[in-house]
């Protein structure tokens, strides 16, 4: 995987509102989370590591949908289950080395932005309310 495709992805992440990048599993793994009260920790909604697997791919984990999940993994090689995750909820999107690459950069960011309101989605109202969210794409608030 590039260097500018990380990057890309690291922006994506950032773009969201209130996102913050923090490391708290040392060097090597940039953890995305969300926060809607300054002084709080947020919650995690994506987790980039970087360096390789043992198949020299980069891996990115995502919260997902179950059922998405599982669509997700049986369409596409390099989607696998969450890397040190709940298997059910969340996914490994696997990049460069002996992964495949049949997700396009905007099916990426779709699914990052599906990160991001799941674990919106679980915070208070008035926190919600505080990011501007107006809730998941499917009507649910």
């Amino acid at each position: 995987m590039t260097k500018q495709r990380v990057h890309r992805l690291a922006e994506a992440c950032l773009q969201l509102t209130g996102a913050y990048e923090d490391q708290p599993f040392g060097p090597g793994t940039l953890v995305y989370r969300v926060r809607a009260v300054p002084g709080e920790q947020g919650k995690i909604f994506a987790l980039l590591m970087g360096g390789s697997d043992a198949g020299g791919a980069t891996r990115l984990n995502l919260k997902c949908e179950p059922d998405l999940a599982v669509r997700l993994r049986a369409e596409h090689p390099e989607v696998v289950p969450g890397y040190h995750m709940n298997k059910r909820h969340w996914n490994t999107l696997r990049f460069g080395g002996d992964a495949p690459s049949t997700l396009s950069d905007a099916e990426i960011h779709d699914l990052i932005e599906d990160s991001y309101d799941l674990i919106v989605a679980s915070l208070p109202r008035a926190h919600q309310e505080r990011l501007h969210w107006v809730g998941l794409a499917s009507g649910e608030e």
